[in-house]
Parts: structure tokens; C-alpha cells; sequence
């Protein structure tokens, strides 16, 4: 992209919300954003149950283990979240006028998503090695569906955020375009003359304006003043 700075153009441009819609890091957050709410969902809602039927206690279906519960709910709202805020973030990344500041969230965006990467990897492991150990109860049998489809989203997730972190590197890897800052309407010759009034403006004027250049002159006294002698 011609006058790029780290992916996005010229600060300040407007924005097409279709051309946004289609980036693919728009839809990858998309993606990540909706296999989150799976995940936190099917949990919380279907994968605490009683243990027989009739212990009024719920447990995590999950090997009975509570930490596979809590674990898969609290990554799966820290990525619903993230995704909302990076999102908003790409919304408005093209009025960042400050290089430093793309930078800034580029390398935050890198970080977050290698991040989330390496969460989610974790809670697919952990939450496929507890529910293989799980003894199948009459209420484990009634989660089933909801601790499959955790664990699934929870693989495809990693593959979401792995792909949001290339996408990132992708953009700190394209840098800065400098012709963003390059200043072409000025003349880089100190004795060249200054443009004039552009057409349209209504000050219509074919001449340049060029200041006279320093002259030294042998007269020290111009106008012929001789100071006194004493």
C-alpha cells in the first residue's frame, strides 16, 4: 500500500465500513469473538451438574474439576473482551496520526494475540485431558454435548488468534512509509521562488515572489553626512 504506515493509510482518512467488514483481521476477530462466546457459554450454562442425579451440589462436569471450569470460562470472557477492544482499535487506527502510536498498537495487538494463542492451546489441552478422565454419570452424559463443543472451540480458537498475531507481524513487519511525511510543496532549493497564489483561489497571479538577494555597498555613509572634526 502506497503511503502506508503499518498497514493503515494516510491518518486522518475516512473509513468504509464495507472495506473494513472485509479485511480479514476483521473477520478473524469475528470469528474469535463468537468461538469465545461458545466456549464461556456452553460452560457456564450446561457443564455444572449433579453428580448422580441427586447430589443438589453441582460440580464441573469436567473431571469434576472446577479449575477446568473456571479456567475455560475466565479465557473465554478475557477473549470476548479483547476482541471488542481490538476491534474498535483497527476502527481507529487510521486517524492515529503518530507513528510511534501505530507502533504502539501494532506491537500490543502482536503481543495480545500470541498471548491468547498460547491461553487458548492451554485450556484445549487441559479441558481434553480432564474430560477424558471424567466418569460418565447420568449428569455427565447430560453435558456431554456442552464439553465437546468447549473443547472444540476452544482448538479452533488457537487457530483464530495464532492467524490475529501473523497478521500483526505482517504489519510491524510492513513498517513505516515515510512519503506519508515527505513534504513535496516545498522546494528544497533555499534561493528558489515561492509559488504563487494557486488558480481558484481568487487571487489570480501569473508572478513568483522571490526576495531580493543581500548587496554590499562601498558607501558606508549614503547620504553624504561627514562627522565633525574636533
Amino acid at each position: 500500500m502506497e503511503g502506508a504506515s503499518f498497514g493503515a493509510g494516510r491518518a486522518g482518512g475516512a473509513v468504509d465500513p464495507l472495506d473494513f467488514l472485509k479485511q480479514p483481521q476483521t473477520i478473524l476477530r469475528a470469528t474469535g469473538w463468537i468461538f469465545s462466546i461458545v466456549v464461556f457459554g456452553s460452560i457456564v450454562n450446561e457443564c455444572y451438574v449433579n453428580k448422580d442425579g441427586t447430589d443438589p451440589e453441582l460440580h464441573c462436569v469436567f473431571n469434576e474439576n472446577n479449575s477446568a471450569c473456571s479456567y475455560g470460562i475466565t479465557i473465554g470472557i478475557i477473549a470476548f473482551f479483547g476482541c471488542i477492544f481490538f476491534l474498535v482499535v483497527d476502527l481507529q487506527f487510521q486517524q492515529i496520526s503518530s507513528v510511534k502510536d501505530r507502533k504502539r498498537a501494532v506491537l500490543l495487538d502482536l503481543g495480545f494475540s500470541g498471548f491468547l494463542s498460547f491461553l487458548w492451546f492451554v485450556a484445549f489441552c487441559f479441558l481434553a485431558n480432564q474430560w477424558q478422565q471424567t466418569t460418565m454419570s447420568k449428569g455427565a452424559l447430560q453435558a456431554a454435548d456442552a464439553a465437546r463443543a468447549a473443547i472444540a472451540f476452544s482448538f479452533f480458537s488457537i487457530i483464530v488468534w495464532v492467524a490475529l498475531a501473523l497478521k500483526a507481524l505482517q504489519r510491524y513487519r510492513l513498517g513505516t512509509d515515510m512519503s506519508l511525511f515527505a513534504t513535496d510543496q516545498f522546494a528544497t532549493d533555499p534561493n528558489a521562488a515561492y509559488p504563487g497564489y494557486p488558480t481558484g483561489s481568487g487571487i489570480e497571479s501569473t508572478e513568483t515572489y522571490q526576495s531580493p538577494p543581500f548587496t554590499e555597498t562601498s558607501d558606508a555613509n549614503p547620504k553624504g553626512y561627514q562627522v565633525p572634526a574636533y
